[in-house]
């Protein structure tokens, strides 16, 4: 919850109010969420073969390889993470909700 708060997601106070939401749900997007909790590291999200065999020969070049190609699904998943807010996803389950009673 801590992350959250620090991030501008929530207020966090004592007694009954307890945690509220400090934007509308059409101003916080998913990737404000991932954000706030993942903890995503300056290298990104993808994390492999941290020490490679200089010897072998795909141990010297895998990075070279993979991280530009690992870059682009990292970027490509935090675009679309910005253009779906919680909002839609309240949205849709009072739809899923509805579709049950019919």
């Amino acid at each position: 919850m801590g992350n959250l708060k620090e991030a501008g997601i929530i207020d966090i106070s004592q007694g009954k109010s307890g945690i509220t939401l400090a934007k509308s749900l059409d101003n916080i997007t998913f990737f404000d969420v991932y954000k706030a909790v993942d903890s995503v590291s300056e290298e990104g999200i993808f994390h492999f073969h941290e020490n490679p065999n200089a010897n072998c020969p795909v141990g010297r070049n895998i990075h070279r390889a993979v991280d530009g190609k690992l870059l682009k699904v990292q970027q490509a998943m935090e675009t679309e993470m910005k253009q779906i807010t919680l909002s839609d996803v309240a949205e849709d389950t009072r739809k899923e909700i509805l579709s049950e009673t019919t």
